[in-house]
């Protein structure tokens, strides 16, 4: 195996730092969630709304976020939050063109990859929560699949070149997963030793499908197997192959050998450079209700269930993050709700006056 050149990746953040984790906001539940891409879902209501809390009373908080997490947020965090929540996902780079444009102003803006906070996207702070890793989801009953879980971990890719596999992707150029993909083609290539330019010998036009649907064209038929998010296999029981670390963009300790050397273009001329995946989130309008949803949507419980990863240091702060914010997603403690916390104040309080008589 081959290493790449080292560089000064834009996630090294990711390596040093370290700091407090997770909150948890117990509620009853929610408004519409959602989905859709640009390229032909039907789509939901979109996010367009303010969070406010007058006269004690608060209104729908709205998050654009990106389509891997579509299923966690309506499933897992939903349920969790006592204020209501309306959802829209997308691929992460068509949520932050969206925003760019001005066509959506959510509460909360979610991305799974922090080089869109860099560009187009420039929030004076957000708040790195989550990872994950690439996987070769694939469908047993089909005959694709069957060659698949045989090829396994080392040889996934023979029955994917030889032609015998109809597997699916996302577009690279809306959405990370897409062009994650490309990069674990690449550093495929490098890593196996009897293969080299995995990606032309693979990567076709009509392998293209939305984020949001990619793993429900098994149930179509459309594809035997899809390039996609551990997560989302995970939370729907589908059967995966896991890949080496050197090439499913997980593992911090291969960023600067392996990961960085890969990069692709996106039309806007930005140029993204293959490193951990690092799903990020910030606040762009500011209230109460915000606040509580941002804390259980970054540091809940259900970010494990639904198949993410989540390493002791997060969350990870960067920017000029609020104190408030960083109260709301401290989990050093283990009751963060406010009647939680409110009871353990007069829990002291009842010893205290105990011991006093």
């Amino acid at each position: 195996m081959a290493n790449g050149g080292s560089s000064n990746s834009r996630r090294q953040f990711l390596l040093s730092a370290g700091t407090v984790t997770v909150a948890g906001i117990a509620g009853c539940t929610a408004n519409d969630s959602g989905n859709s891409e640009d390229d032909g879902e039907t789509a939901t209501p979109t996010v367009t709304g303010r969070s406010s809390q007058a006269s004690g009373q608060s209104t729908t908080v709205a998050i654009l976020a990106a389509g891997s997490l579509q299923n966690a947020l309506a499933n897992g965090l939903k349920p969790t939050v006592d204020v209501p929540v309306q959802i829209e996902s997308h691929g992460s780079a068509t949520v932050a063109r969206m925003i760019d444009e001005g066509q959506r102003d959510p509460d909360i803006v979610t991305v799974a990859d922090v080089a869109l906070f860099e560009e187009p996207l420039t929030p004076p702070w957000h708040v790195v929560f989550t990872s994950n890793s690439i996987v070769i989801a694939y469908n047993p009953g089909t005959d694709g699949g069957q060659q698949l879980a045989e090829a396994g971990t080392e040889h996934w890719y023979e029955p994917i070149v030889s032609g015998n596999v109809d597997v699916g992707r996302t577009n690279p150029d809306q959405d990370p997963l897409g062009y994650r993909a490309l990069f674990m083609f690449e550093l495929a290539s490098r890593y196996y030793d009897d293969v080299s330019n995995l990606g032309e010998q693979i990567l076709q036009q009509n392998q293209i499908y939305p984020e949001t649907s990619l793993i429900s064209q098994f149930e179509t038929g459309s594809i035997d197997a899809a390039i996609a998010y551990r997560n989302m296999a995970v939370e729907r029981d589908y059967n995966h192959i896991e890949l080496p670390d050197q090439i499913n963009l997980s593992d911090p300790q291969y960023v600067e050998d392996w990961y960085s050397a890969t990069s692709h273009t996106l039309p806007s001329g930005q140029e993204i450079q293959g490193g951990l995946i690092s799903y990020g989130s910030t606040i762009r309008h500011m209230s109460d209700a915000a606040v509580s949803v941002f804390g259980a949507h970054t540091t809940g419980s259900y970010l494990k269930e639904h198949g993410v990863l989540v390493r002791e240091q997060f969350p990870v702060y960067t920017g000029d993050v609020p104190q408030h914010i960083r109260q709301a997603t401290d989990q050093s403690g283990e009751n963060h709700s406010p009647l939680g916390r409110l009871n353990e104040q007069l829990s002291s309080t009842v010893s205290d006056i105990t011991v006093l008589i």
